[in-house]
């Protein structure tokens, strides 16, 4: 096939380099976005009198028989093409002849493919963030749910302090206001404009970048044309954005897997979302949530694999640069994939209150109260410190918490212990004292639930 660059050279390489140059096997999923932005083009180009109204429009409607067509299924890819801006083209000219070559008119591959990038990323990231909102719905459902039901809080792996478990899920829930946050701060930057640098250095035709900004919903065009079609830092943001979501959602999925082991027990995920095993008929795999965690070094993986292709480029436009599409693509697939499955995970898990309260009986998570109970008769908080060491040292030796213990036991460690002490350490009295802002009270985790709804409707 001749290629629509021949001139200098004939136009004929060997047919493994055309393989290994070719992209149109992964940037054909931005033909919609080429196509609009061709028939953008086309308008400016008549507009400004570059070419006539009429081949204007004859471009119009063909580029927009090319989209209905590719939509529907009447036109297939040719993979012998080089990539998706000479697809359209070739089959713009077989359409419409010679007005089919008028196009290109003021453009260049490298402006084209860096505006194809901007408004696919545009759109992907858009539904992303829908898709954490989504899963935003289901923790904050979960979490008022379960905004009283007490569960051991963890440092280290080792039980801490009496939390409720919707104070745990909103942890979470924050984590990823953030990232929805991140990423519509990155869309800021993302959406510029850079169709009318062409090559490298603008044009000598009186183009009207603005005009064409404003009907693809960009913000503003790029200041420098230079600038505008070497640089890939609005796909690096985004994939930072995106491996910092992967992480918070791979730290969730460790405790999904934690939390559903036999050993914890404290939820239950449905059938739906877990696998069993092919030898073991007793096994209830969190497979859905394995595979999140596994999936996030991939997300990770791509990021870096873009910072090192862009580290060592010159300006302006490098063939490696094509090796951006790929990461980014692969990144947002991912990502997508995950959350997809994530929020029904969360809406449909169950959860096991009795064995959290349980496990929070049980693992003198009550300890620090104890202590601010001898602080608030005066003893000094090291001192309490010690004390409350060595009431709970007695306690596992003999197997018993430290409600069970009679106050003649504890009068043995302190004359200040008296018949208020039981009340300050329940459990549910320990969980509604810490009602800081923030903190785990019934009564500050439904503020929490309250602003991270008012966030989601805003």
């Amino acid at each position: 096939m001749a290629k629509l660059w021949a001139g200098r050279t004939a136009g004929v390489t060997d047919p493994v380099a055309d393989d290994f140059n070719s992209s149109i096997r992964f940037d054909c999923k931005m033909y919609r976005q080429d196509i609009e932005g061709s028939m953008a083009h086309a308008a400016m180009l008549g507009a400004k009198g570059i070419i006539s109204q009429q081949d204007a429009a004859t471009l119009i409607d063909a580029l927009q028989g090319i989209l209905d067509d590719l939509n529907s299924g009447a036109l297939e890819f040719d993979m012998a093409c080089e990539d998706i801006h000479m697809f359209v083209e070739q089959v713009l000219t077989e359409r419409v002849g010679d007005v089919g070559k008028k196009l290109h008119t003021a453009r260049s591959r490298n402006d084209q493919v860096a505006l194809d990038l901007r408004m696919y990323l545009r759109s992907e990231t858009q539904e992303v963030i829908a898709l954490v909102q989504e899963l935003l719905a289901a923790i904050t459902a979960q979490a008022e749910a379960h905004k009283a039901s007490i569960l051991p809080g963890y440092t280290h792996l080792q039980r801490a302090q009496p939390i409720t478990f919707g104070h745990h899920l909103m942890a979470y829930a924050m984590m990823l206001l953030r990232d929805v946050d991140r990423l519509q701060d990155a869309l800021k930057r993302l959406n510029v404009s850079p169709i009318g640098c062409c090559a490298l250095a603008g044009t000598t035709y009186d183009t009207d970048r603005w005009m064409e900004a404003k009907q693809l919903g960009f913000d503003s065009v790029a200041r420098n044309s230079l600038d505008g079609v070497s640089d890939r830092d609005f796909c690096v943001e985004l994939l930072s954005g995106y491996a910092i979501l992967m992480m918070h959602l791979s730290r969730l999925s460790e405790e999904l897997i934690l939390w559903s082991s036999w050993e914890f027990q404290f939820v239950s995920l449905s059938d739906a979302y877990t696998t069993g095993s092919s030898i073991m008929p007793q096994k209830k795999n969190p497979d859905m949530a394995e595979l999140v965690r596994g999936k996030t070094g991939r997300v990770y993986g791509d990021l870096m694999a873009l910072l090192t292709t862009l580290k060592g480029l010159p300006l302006a436009y490098n063939k490696d640069m094509q090796e951006d599409k790929e990461a980014i693509f692969d990144a947002v697939e991912t990502v997508k994939m995950c959350l997809q499955v994530f929020a029904p995970m969360i809406a449909t898990m169950t959860v096991r209150t009795d064995n959290m309260k349980k496990a929070a009986q049980t693992g003198f998570i009550n300890a620090t109260d104890l202590a601010d109970y001898l602080v608030k008769k005066g003893l000094p908080f090291r001192s309490a410190y010690k004390i409350s060491g060595q009431i709970v040292a007695k306690c596992i030796a003999e197997g018993k918490v430290l409600e069970t213990l009679t106050l003649d036991e504890y009068k043995t460690f302190s004359d200040l212990f008296d018949e208020d002490l039981y009340p300050e350490i329940d459990l549910n009295t320990c969980v509604e004292k810490r009602s800081s802002e923030g903190g785990t009270s019934v009564q500050s985790v439904e503020a929490q639930i309250a602003y991270v709804k008012a966030c989601l409707k805003s």
